[in-house]
Parts: C-alpha cells; structure tokens; sequence
C-alpha cells in the first residue's frame, strides 16, 4: 500500500505543482507526519522533491522533471475507458480529442492491460441521457467549456421559470447529470444572489439564450472544489424540495413501485416501513414535495396506495380523483 501512496504522492506533485504537507495529507488521506516520512521515502529514492519555506510554500518537484510512471494496474487502465463518455465529450467539443487520447493511451500500455482495455470497451458502455428523454439542446456548451477551462468571465442572458435575466458570470465547473448539462458558476456583481450559500449557483446550460466571452478573466474562490460543491447543493435542494411527509399504506406490488418512482426517498421510507398486515400491506412515512406535486406523484402509484394523511393531503387526492372519474365517466 505504501507503493501505492509514493506513486499517488508523486503524481500529485507532478500535475498539482507546489502542494503543502496538509494539503497532501488530506488528499491521500494520511497524517502530515506520514506525508514527511514519504517525502523523504521519495527523495532517498531520487525523485527531486524541493521544499519552499514560508507562508506560500509546500513541496513540489524539481523544474523540468516528470515521471513516465503511471503505475496503472488492468482495473485502473481499463476504468479509463469508462471515465469519457463519447456522447457528452462530442458535446464538449472533445470527441476527437478524446478518441485520439484513448489512442494513444492503448498504443502506450503493456500488452496485457491493453487488451483488458479494448475488453472493457467491448463489454461496457455509458449511456448518460435519461430514459425516454430526448437530450437537451446545449448549442451554448462548448463555448462554456472553454470559457470554463480558461477562466474567462462570462456575460449570459438566461431564462429562468419567473422570467428572463441578465449575469456576468464567472464559471467554475460543468456537471452532467441524468443526461443534463448544469454550469456551476460564480455570480459577479449582483449583491441580491449571494445569500448564506454565497454567490454561487448552478445553471442549466439549455436555458442560457446567449453567452459572450469576455476577454477579462478571473480567479477561482480559495478552496472551491466542484464535487463537493454539487453534493452539498444536491443536498441541500433535496431537503428544501422534501419538507412535508405523507403516511401511506402500499401494497406489495406498490412496495416495488415506490422506490422507481421516488428515488432515494422511497428506499428510506421502505426501510422504516412498519410490519406487514395479513395482505402484505405495510404503512410507511414518506417525504414529499408540496401539495401539488405530491398528489401527481402518488397518483402514479394507482390502487397500490392509500394515502392515510396528512388530511388536506388526502382530501386533494379525493378532489383529483373525483374530477378524473367525472372526465372518463
């Protein structure tokens, strides 16, 4: 394992620059202590690890020296060629660049971690849109991408579901998710976003109406790191979206709806779920969206469910089923 850790150490060096011991320290998920021990491993071994003193200093490798180590074993060679989806990298305006790296990638491995690549191409494939949706129009993708990669500010008209309007924004990072694109992107200038949450926010790239590049560019915040961003932000909408509860009574087949038909949230309700009655009926609580979209998303759960509160939930689903039976009476 500790082979393993030099090499990880090594490469972060090599494509991070200058890190502190801290910082590697959390990165691999080890104690400053054992980050010195390592560095000095790497050192004995005659890897050109430099120190810098000072406020602004931290390791870093000699100027001029990389490694041709990878060190990838057949999993981690193989799982390469699952990491870039052609589909999403097309739309990046990676395709051919993507193609031509995977190329050059098999042309530089061994024989035996080249042909478990090629395997894994032939046996997996990422299909990232979702089910019966047809992807979204991103004609704007490209251009954020790059602006993205090169840190230029953006000046975009945007259409949001309570009208139209108007940011410079700075981007910081592209998600795809369930076959959509979101841009993640500071807000500059506009001191009625930033909240407790900051001045961050997530875009969906098919609503931008227009993007110019600006020639200015800028800083990324301090310690902003995109994946914790998203999870944190996906988090937080989930709790927003799912303030209220309904108790609900589901029978088996329902018992294997309900997780296709709410995520997560069905899967934690199940598990909570009370004993079964003499049908195989069991009660559970659910977290649901507002009254609205609630009614919508119970109502796909047919006569599998019954919704047993709270009160005012139920009597929507009444009314709703009430005006359905007089419309297909």
């Amino acid at each position: 394992m500790r082979a393993d850790r030099l090499l990880s150490l090594l490469l972060l060096l090599q494509n991070r620059g200058r890190m502190t011991a801290p910082a590697l320290a959390a990165e691999l998920e080890v104690s400053v202590r054992t980050i010195h021990r390592d560095i000095d491993a790497l050192g004995a071994s005659g890897v050109p690890v430099l120190a810098d003193r000072g406020p602004a200093g931290g390791y870093r490798l000699a100027d001029g020296y990389r490694t041709r180590l990878t060190g990838l074993t057949d999993t981690q060679a193989g799982s390469l060629f699952l990491a870039g989806a052609p589909g999403p990298a097309q739309e990046l305006g990676l395709g051919a660049d993507l193609a031509a790296a995977q190329l050059k990638l098999q042309a530089a491995l061994p024989a035996a971690l080249a042909v478990r690549a090629r395997r894994i191409q032939d046996r997996f494939h990422l299909d990232a849109p979702a089910w019966f949706r047809e992807a979204d129009p991103v004609p704007h993708l490209a251009q954020i991408a790059q602006a993205v990669w090169d840190q230029h500010v953006l000046h975009t008209h945007y259409r949001r579901w309570r009208g139209e309007v108007r940011r410079e924004l700075h981007p910081l990072g592209l998600v795809l998710k369930s076959g959509i694109w979101y841009l993640v992107a500071d807000v500059a200038g506009a001191p009625d976003v930033a909240d407790a949450h900051g001045a961050v926010r997530t875009y969906r790239v098919s609503r931008f109406l227009t993007v110019d590049t600006a020639a200015e560019r800028f800083e990324r915040p301090a310690g902003f790191r995109l994946a914790s961003y998203w999870q944190e932000s996906t988090s937080r909408l989930d709790s927003v979206l799912h303030r209220q509860t309904a108790d609900v009574r589901l029978s088996p087949r329902g018992q294997r709806l309900l997780p296709m038909q709410f995520g997560a949230a069905g899967t934690r309700a199940l598990a909570d779920a009370g004993p079964a009655d003499a049908d195989g009926w069991v009660r559970l609580r659910i977290a649901v969206e507002s009254q609205a979209i609630a009614v919508g998303d119970l109502l796909r759960l047919g006569t599998e469910a019954e919704v047993l509160g709270p009160p005012e939930l139920r009597r929507a689903l009444a009314e709703t089923v009430t005006a359905l039976a007089g419309r297909y009476a």
